[in-house]
This record gives structure tokens, C-alpha cells and sequence, in this order.
């Protein structure tokens, strides 16, 4: 999974990649201050792999993953270029979703690229610079798609006719995400890479000082208010006090979050946040070689499920020996959940769950 993290100058972006990646991208009080994309790829936590590792004294641990891609502040015009806008856009038009960071706090040592503290406002001015860039692209798609239906393309007709759809909600300044499509027309506009169309979580970023009364904070219920009307998430959080997190060990964390009363890490929220909305589980196989979890979309069949392991598990595919994760751990070991007849056979239209433990019989 790959999500691209937006906002304006000065919002936080910067310090947020820096504590969910600790890979040390540079944060500074001015606009630009990242010229080229920031990208970290971070661990997707889960306790399943942890248990299970344990369990089976496994060699090797590897968890899911996600690829955060952290571009420079966007700022008014960057759809036509204003601070090296296209450029920065670019580097995200192939994520599966994006981040867009929103200031919701105030630090008059901190500049803030409009003047003033005003989340909605800040959400608009991003949110019209990505539809104007996907204005223009779905302009040059047109062109291209009016030259194949000259040449009688039917496809190239159905395509212009949904793009003439997209183009006027765009000009309505509506992202694409709001429109009613079906699956088809999603698997036409691909090739657009339109950045409207990507699901979006809101991430409300706020000061250490708001943090005891985050979920009554006037300026995140603002962020909220705006981002369910269109259906998208919010994640309430505070980047600075991330950055210092992750700096320290295990036990000095679970101390300072108990101190702020935090239970749960902002990339944790992020990242269950990130997989609802894109309807992401995991299923896990296990050994005494590895222990690793598998990133798939909900509704996903046992053999494309094998087939993100390897293409010739899903060609081959014969059967999946399925046991959940609960029931392995209730049980204690696999031979238990044999002898309770809690492992499952099942075949080509099993639907994997979340927490699956997986073992595929393949013959290609």
C-alpha cells in the first residue's frame, strides 16, 4: 500500500513522516523545504505476527508494509506550476490513497503560508489545486481518446463519455472520489491517474496542548464536519509529540503515551484508518522458516489470495488448509486444532478472512 501525504507548507507533513518512517526527513519553518519526495516505508504492526513468531520460533518476521510518499507543501497555483507545484503532484499520482494533513493548531513561531489558522479553508485551497490538476489531465485524455473514436474505437467512445461526466463534476470544483462509479468505469479512469479520485483521510495535526480534549477540539470537529460530507475519514493527532515517540524505546513510549493519556500511536491510527478505507486485511502463513502477513482486499478468494504469494500458487491452486487465528491460539499449538477438528479445507470460492492462517496446496 502506498499513500501519498499532502497539505500545505508548514502543517506538520514533514514532522509526521519523520516520526511514523524515523527516517529523518527534514522539517524546517519555511515553505519548499522539501524539493524532492520524501518516501519511507514503515511496518504495519500487528501482534498476530509477534504471538506467531514466538509460537513457531521462527527464523524470519516480516510484517506487511506501507510506502509513505511525503512531497513538498503544495501552496495557491501549484496546479499551474506555483512552487514547483506539477512537479510535486506527480509523485503522487500513483498512490492508492493520500494523507492531507490539516493544521488545526496555533504557534505564532511557526508561519503560516495564508496568514491565518483556518482548517477548511486550508483543506479547500489543496483540494482545488488537485482538481485543477486533474482537470488538465482529463483534458489530455480527451485528446487523445477523440483521436481513437474518429478511428471508430468503441471502447475509446464509452471512455469519452465518462470522462465528459468526470470532467463536469471537476468543474463543479468536486473531486472525483464524490462521484457514483461503477467498477468498470474505476478500471477505465486508471489510466488518467486522476488524484481526486483516491480515497482521502484527513489528518487533524494539533498541539501538545490540545491533546487531553483532541476529540471536542472546535478546530478538528470542523475537520470532521467537512470530511463526512464526502465521505472521507479523519485521524486526530499530534505530530510533534509523534516525532518524540519514536525516538525512544519501547518502555519510555508506553510511559510518555500513558502521560498524555494516548492509547494508540498516530501511525497506528493512520494505518487502521488507511486499510478500512481502502478495505485492506490480512491473512498470515506461519512457520518454523517465517512468519508473514499478506496484505489483500476484503472479498478476496482463496486462490488470488495464494496468488499475491506467487502467480503459480493461484495457476496451481488445489486447496487452502485454514485455520483462524483465535482458534490457534485457544488451541495452543496446530496439532490441538487438529485433533478439535478446527483446520479447514477449503477451495477455490473460500473468501479469506482477516487473520487467516494460511497454508496452500498448490501443482502447477
Amino acid at each position: 500500500m502506498k499513500i501519498g501525504i499532502v497539505g500545505l507548507p508548514n502543517v506538520g507533513k514533514s514532522t509526521l513522516f519523520n516520526a511514523i518512517t524515523k527516517a529523518g526527513a527534514e522539517s524546517a519553518n519555511y515553505p519548499f523545504c522539501t524539493i524532492e519526495p520524501n518516501v519511507g516505508m514503515v511496518c504495519v504492526p500487528d501482534k498476530r505476527i509477534d504471538v506467531l513468531t514466538k509460537m513457531y520460533d521462527s527464523d524470519k518476521t516480516t510484517y506487511a508494509t506501507i510506502e509513505f510518499v511525503d512531497i513538498a507543501g503544495l501552496v495557491r497555483g501549484a496546479s499551474k506550476g506555483e512552487g514547483l507545484g506539477n512537479k510535486f503532484l506527480s509523485h503522487i499520482r500513483e498512490t492508492d490513497a493520500i494523507a492531507h494533513i490539516v493544521r488545526c493548531f496555533e504557534n505564532e513561531e511557526i508561519v503560516h503560508v495564508e496568514g491565518k489558522i483556518d482548517p477548511i479553508s486550508d483543506i479547500e485551497t489543496i483540494s482545488l489545486e488537485l482538481i485543477l490538476a486533474d482537470i488538465e489531465a482529463v483534458n489530455k485524455r480527451l485528446e487523445r481518446v477523440t483521436k481513437l473514436i474518429k478511428g471508430q474505437d468503441k471502447v475509446a467512445k464509452i471512455e469519452y463519455e465518462l470522462l465528459q461526466r468526470v470532467l463536469k463534476h471537476l468543474e463543479e470544483e468536486k473531486p472525483v472520489r464524490t462521484m457514483e462509479l461503477d467498477e468498470d468505469e474505476v478500471k477505465i479512469l486508471k489510466e488518467t491517474y486522476l488524484l481526486t479520485i483516491k480515497p482521502t483521510i484527513y489528518v487533524a495535526n494539533v498541539s501538545e496542548n490540545q491533546i487531553e480534549n483532541i476529540e471536542t477540539d472546535e478546530l478538528v470537529n470542523k475537520v470532521k464536519e467537512f470530511a463526512a460530507k464526502e465521505g472521507s475519514q479523519v485521524v486526530s493527532l499530534c505530530a510533534k509529540l509523534e516525532e518524540d515517540l519514536s525516538e525512544l524505546d519501547d518502555q519510555d513510549r508506553l510511559e510518555l503515551m500513558k502521560d498524555y493519556g494516548i492509547e494508540q500511536s498516530g501511525l497506528d491510527k493512520l494505518i487502521n484508518a488507511s486499510y478500512s478505507l481502502l478495505g485492506l486485511i490480512s491473512y498470515l502463513t506461519a512457520g518454523k522458516q517465517e512468519v508473514r502477513a499478506w496484505t489483500i482486499k476484503k472479498g478476496t478468494k482463496a486462490p488470488q489470495a495464494a496468488g499475491k504469494i506467487h502467480s503459480d500458487f493461484e495457476r496451481g491452486f488445489i486447496k487452502a488448509e485454514v485455520v483462524s487465528y483465535d482458534d490457534l491460539i485457544n488451541c495452543g499449538s496446530m496439532q490441538s486444532v487438529r485433533e478439535k477438528g478446527l483446520l479447514r479445507l477449503e477451495g477455490k470460492d473460500y473468501i479469506v478472512q482477516d487473520g487467516d492462517i494460511i497454508l496452500f496446496r498448490f501443482n502447477v
